[in-house]
């Protein structure tokens, strides 16, 4: 199977958008912190809305979470899915609070409102095949 035939792929943003805030999370977390991330993103990618918790949770509409722990600290990777087969991750961030704040699901969910408007499903399958 080739990774264009997985059943979910994974979007990190889109190429309208200068700075991308999950990758920028990444970025700057330490190396052994991204392998971490990376694994719990393969996961997600590969088990999709059927990951449940202690791993991801459904925050409200249709934003989800990816709940992984780092030394200690929450760190929640916001997303979303569209078309059935794409899984775009907006917002990470190290949580310090007992919820999710609204800002933060509020800025996730305008993301996919916009991002939702200016993709179809076939440019997002060219840019997955790009990406391979």
């Amino acid at each position: 199977m080739t990774n264009f035939d997985r059943k979910w792929h994974l979007l990190y943003c889109d190429r309208a958008i200068r700075h991308c805030p999950v990758t920028e999370f990444i970025d700057d977390c330490q190396p052994k912190h991204q392998v971490k991330i990376i694994r719990f993103l393969d996961l997600l990618e590969e088990m999709g809305p059927t990951l449940q918790r202690p791993y991801a949770d459904v925050l409200h509409d249709g934003i989800h979470e990816l709940r992984i722990k780092l030394s200690g600290e929450q760190i929640r990777l916001l997303y979303f899915f569209c078309y059935q087969k794409y899984i775009v991750l907006y917002y990470g961030f190290v949580k310090n609070t007992s919820r999710v704040p609204e800002t933060l699901i509020n800025k996730v969910i305008a993301y996919r409102n916009d991002f939702m408007s200016r993709n179809a499903p076939g440019e997002l399958e060219g840019i997955v095949r790009e990406a391979i």
